[in-house]
């Protein structure tokens, strides 16, 4: 049984620590990528305060597929290079969007969503995948996640590939 618990008031380097330790206890005995998958977006979802979607997607034949996720049901497909996961995916940088709306060719799966943040799952030099998560929150993410999300990304890729 595991038993991660979030610092409440924890500053946001301590709380990303805690939760790449949590990440990396979660899934460093675990062969089956969805698994993985699915309690990373689970951990993330409880860790992370003000989301409304935290999931991936997984590059298969040429595009995103939507992998495990917490949140609304989302859009299956998405095109490389479309969208905040298209553009992540596509450029293999991370994609930090105060304001959704201004993105230009933003797919809203869900109309709440205010801000978002992508990272790429990068394994042995290629995209396999995005790490997403969105908030009802205009400018919700910042730096300090964007650090603490690719730290996770690097950790985790070989353990959902």
């Amino acid at each position: 049984m595991y038993d991660f618990a979030p610092k409440t008031d924890a500053d946001k380097a301590t709380l990303y620590a805690d939760l790449l330790s949590a990440a990396d206890a979660l899934t460093r005995d675990e062969a089956d990528g969805v698994a993985n998958m699915a309690n990373l977006s689970a951990l993330i979802w409880q860790y992370l305060p003000d989301l409304n979607w935290a999931g991936f997607y997984r590059i298969l034949n040429g595009e995103l597929v939507l992998g495990p996720f917490q949140g609304k049901v989302a859009c299956i497909r998405i095109p490389l290079g479309r969208g905040v996961c298209g553009t992540a995916a596509q450029t293999a940088e991370t994609q930090l969007v105060p304001d959704v709306h201004a993105f230009p060719g933003h797919i809203a799966c869900d109309a709440a969503s205010a801000s978002e943040i992508v990272v790429p799952l990068v394994l042995d030099g290629r995209v396999i995948g995005v790490l997403d998560l969105d908030s009802p929150y205009a400018a919700r993410f910042d730096a300090e996640d964007a650090k603490g999300l690719e730290a996770i990304a690097t950790l985790v890729a070989s353990r959902i590939a």
